[in-house]
């Protein structure tokens, strides 16, 4: 019993101790200091977990598709190279000054996790729900699934390309450009 009584007071010494730091606002949260080896591990592990969890029955679409990857390049360029950075881009002032780092997704090393079926669902889900307190935003609200798989495909094949192709898959047309450019060459014929 005494025993019993030992832990519960460990217990409720250590909820008290935990509370009390919190509240104390000793902790650090900003996001120029790094964390401790110990709470980034415990942090990381808990993020790869969850998102691993969270996406396992996720149905992945073709991603070889052509008209897939392409469809994602403007959508990459408008929302995501900032942090995750384009062929010939080193750092933007979003990359430098987040924390954590997001990855770099023109490194090919970084993106081979998406190249399997798991790995494009946990993508997948991160675009789609964001991660929490990462300056990683949830698009999910704004955009539909098809747009989402879209930056995936695109993703993956990122760090393939030079900075000539990446212009040419993330140039947004103006769809009234597009008309006059297919009249103007009707009309040529």
């Amino acid at each position: 019993m005494k025993f019993l009584l030992g832990i519960l007071f460990a217990i409720i010494a250590i909820v008290i101790g935990i509370f009390v730091v919190i509240t104390s606002g000793i902790v650090n949260v900003g996001a120029d200091q790094k964390h401790s080896p110990i709470v980034y591990n415990l942090l990381e592990t808990a993020r790869n977990r969850s998102i691993q969890w969270a996406s396992k029955d996720i149905l992945v679409p073709d991603l070889e598709k052509v008209e897939m990857i392409s469809s994602g390049g403007a959508d990459y360029k408008d929302m995501c190279a900032g942090c995750h950075l384009s062929p010939g881009t080193t750092s933007t002032d979003l990359s430098n000054n987040l924390y954590p780092k997001p990855p770099n997704f023109t490194n090919a090393d970084i993106v081979d996790r998406y190249q399997s079926e798991a790995g494009a669902r946990q993508g997948f889900w991160a675009i789609k729900h964001g991660i929490m307190a990462s300056g990683m935003p949830a698009w999910g609200a704004s955009h539909d699934d098809d747009r989402m798989w879209a930056m995936v495909a695109f993703i993956r094949e990122l760090p393939k390309l030079n900075t000539d192709q990446y212009t040419m898959l993330t140039t947004r047309f103006d769809d009234e450009i597009l008309d006059m450019s297919l009249t103007d060459a009707t009309m040529a014929h």
